[in-house]
This record gives C-alpha cells, structure tokens and sequence, in this order.
C-alpha cells in the first residue's frame, strides 16, 4: 500500500514531469550562478562606502533609503538571472 505522499508525488509528476538536465544546461546554470554572486558581491562594495558614509554623518534617514535601494537593486539583478535561468532549464 503506497502511502499518501508517493500517491502525491506520482499526481505531481503525471501534471508536470520532472525534466532531468543535460550536463551543458548544468554547467550554464553553475556559470549563471556564479556571475550572480558576483553581481551581488559587486553591489554590496557599491553601497557599502555609500552606507559606511551616511553613519558616519548619522543621517540614518540616508541609510535607510540607501539599504532600500540596495534591496530594490538586488532583487532586480535576480530577477534578470533567474530569466536567464529559466531560459537554460527550458530552451525553445
């Protein structure tokens, strides 16, 4: 008797298969992966002296807006990844 999870599971994969990946989109994805830390990595030095420069003035207002642009930069630098990497997952 199977139990209710591998009944679950065996409905999932009929709705949607799970797709296995070449060792090339594997790679690609490694790649994308890496340059997004790197992004990332790239934008926290940007911020960071802009950040370490308004404490120092104690415009903590500054600061705040400074970690939310920050924020709204990062998530857009994500996003554009993770396109790139839906677009190796699922090439047309």
């Amino acid at each position: 008797m199977k139990s209710a999870y591998e009944l679950a599971m065996e409905r999932l994969n009929k709705d949607a298969p799970i797709k296995s990946l070449s060792a090339g989109q594997k790679s690609e994805l490694a790649e994308l992966n890496s340059q997004l830390k790197a992004k990332i990595a790239e934008l926290e030095i940007a911020f960071e002296s802009k950040l370490e420069a308004a404490r120092q003035q104690g415009d903590y207002n500054g600061v705040e807006i400074l970690q939310r642009e920050m924020s709204q930069e990062r998530a857009k630098i994500e996003s554009r990844f993770e396109d790139k990497k839906e677009a190796v997952r699922n090439p047309r």
